[in-house]
């Protein structure tokens, strides 16, 4: 899946790991575009990155949901991108202007989606190496459901009812093996 990464003011500034680990870790190879607003559609840097993707659907997150992620989704669409942006990835300086973010977003025909859906669709095989990757994140950042379906994984390892893959061994307590 190619992928963009960007932050806004990170090279020269005091910023250790401008993004979350577990988002480097998954993309080593991935050097992050820094640029110096919080609308990166308008970056020439990253509008070449997702050109030379060749791709016309993207699926987007910002830090914030009314400004980093709405501006550039709504630039996306208005160049004729299919854009998904991931709801709950992103998060609004209150609930409202969260909420009106997402409704202005579909409304210019973008699609909402939240990361257990995308990530179900990109990697719906529990025991694939590109799962293992996301139940890392998902364990760490993911949330309570997120917990429930990695707790019930490794119940079901632990009964005996599936056997652990030997990509998916670093994430499981030796005791429930």
């Amino acid at each position: 899946m190619p992928t963009v990464l960007t932050t806004v003011g990170a090279e020269g500034s005091v910023l250790v790991d401008p993004l979350f680990k577990e988002i480097t870790e998954a993309f080593p190879d991935n050097a992050p575009i820094d640029r110096p607003s919080s609308h990166a559609w308008s970056h020439p840097k990253v509008r070449a990155a997702v050109e030379a993707t060749g791709r016309k659907k993207l699926v987007m997150a910002g830090l914030v949901t009314e400004v980093c992620l709405a501006q550039s989704v709504l630039a996306a669409r208005k160049d004729r991108y299919d854009v998904y942006f991931v709801s709950d990835c992103s998060g609004g300086v209150t609930k409202e202007a969260h909420d009106d973010a997402k409704v202005r977003m579909t409304m210019a025909g973008a699609k909402p989606i939240n990361w257990m859906a995308l990530t179900g669709e990109w990697a719906p095989y529990w025991a694939s190496p590109e799962r293992a990757l996301i139940s890392a994140i998902d364990s760490q950042r993911g949330g309570t459901t997120s917990s429930v379906v990695y707790d019930w994984i490794v119940a079901q390892i632990t009964a005996g009812v599936v056997k652990l893959p030997d990509s998916l061994s670093a994430l499981v307590p030796a005791g429930s093996r």
